[in-house]
């Protein structure tokens, strides 16, 4: 369940762009119960016009038959998705890249989390010489749930400059550190299928634009979600046109035909101003109030602080910017009376909340226009 019509004025308000989806999943098997087909997968893409790249889910009993349900899902989407292997370095993952290749996939997908390795396993150096050798992409979790794994990174993208490791989840694992190190590693690039306005920010502020492809983690979050997110914090970050056509499908276009990648530029560079201090408050409530619901407890009362932490005054600089989320929260209040949360499972309301602790963080960027009826809540919402 997605909130994408919910978001719809805050999507449409963004740039125009060629969107091409960087991370995307299908499958029914994945132990934390989320399950997507590609016809559903497709839906939430045409919400935005997009393509994507797309690679199985979890499939602890091995990844050959559902490698071949995703190509075949490619192949019937009339290029709309571009399918990734996912192999295990346990299991023959050499082996069976080269056949999923030989059938059609563009890239290949690691889940060091999953599968329970690291980055120094044999099997990935000779999965990353392959993808030297073939000029492929090699998306790698990067996320929660695993150590470090920058290091490995670093040094595999040296020895095969012509492999291209992608850290997914905006590389949160290592980010700290490995942002000092892009201009040294062209071949190491960052998705931003993540959640956390603080990562985007540092993400679009530290590291060249050419390395950033944006992504949403389909159907952990939709692909009109990430669209909103990132490129709210790209603008913030002062990304030109040029630039965000690169991070939001360009790059990716480019990476899965194998071509010349796109130099965008250098990182603009840490923001001139810190953030403004109300403002930094609403976003705080709503960060939290994220936190909570997906890890399915309540958020009602940070969701009460942030509304209060609006009342700025009509007069107030930051009144345009906190009227918009407050927008969003009345959405979002609605959208809990008809799709509520359950018990210990992530609210669908998230990404209503996600999307204006986003919009809190980004005041540079322009908000729509939400008129109002008689009622003082904003028409047309869901």
């Amino acid at each position: 369940m997605y909130a994408d019509h919910v978001l719809s004025p805050w999507i449409e308000a963004l740039p125009d762009v060629d969107y091409f989806d960087a991370h995307t999943h299908t499958g029914a098997n994945d132990p934390d119960g989320y399950a997507v087909g590609a016809e559903q997968l497709l839906e939430a893409l045409a919400v935005v016009d997009a393509r994507a790249v797309v690679f199985t889910m979890h499939e602890p009993s091995g990844y050959p038959e559902a490698n071949d349900r995703v190509i075949a899902e490619a192949e019937a989407s009339g290029g709309r998705l571009v399918p990734f292997c996912r192999v295990d370095p346990n299991a023959g993952a050499v082996a069976e890249a080269e056949r999923c290749l030989e059938r059609g996939a563009r890239g290949i997908k690691l889940h060091p989390r999953a599968e329970q390795f690291t980055l120094d396993h044999p099997e990935v150096e000779r999965l990353v010489a392959l993808a030297d050798e073939r000029r492929l992409p090699v998306m790698i979790h990067a996320g929660r749930g695993i150590p470090a794994l920058g290091r490995h990174a670093y040094e595999l993208t040296g020895r095969h400059p012509g492999a291209r490791l992608i850290l997914a989840h905006a590389g949160v694992s290592d980010l700290a550190w490995l942002w000092r190190h892009a201009d040294e590693r062209p071949n190491l690039l960052y998705d931003t299928s993540w959640w956390t306005v603080a990562d985007f920010l540092a993400l679009f502020c530290l590291v060249p634009p050419g390395r950033i492809l944006i992504a949403s983690d389909a159907p952990y979050g939709s692909p009109a979600g990430g669209l909103l997110y990132a490129m709210r914090c790209a603008l913030q970050a002062g990304l030109d046109r040029s630039q965000i056509d690169c991070v939001s499908g360009r790059q990716t276009e480019r990476l899965v035909a194998g071509e010349d990648l796109i130099d965008a530029g250098p990182a603009p560079g840490p923001p001139a101003q810190a953030p403004d201090l109300l403002l930094d408050r609403v976003h705080a409530y709503l960060h939290t109030a994220a936190s909570r619901m997906l890890t399915g407890q309540g958020g009602d009362e940070y969701l009460g602080l942030a509304r209060l932490a609006c009342e700025v005054g009509d007069d107030a600089p930051q009144a345009p910017v906190a009227a918009s989320i407050v927008a969003l929260l009345d959405r979002c209040e609605r959208f809990m009376e008809q799709y509520p949360p359950t018990d210990g499972l992530p609210s669908p309301a998230v990404q209503i909340v996600i999307a204006a602790s986003v919009v809190a963080r980004t005041p540079d960027v322009p908000v729509p226009e939400i008129a109002e009826d008689v009622g003082g809540r904003e028409a047309g919402a869901a």
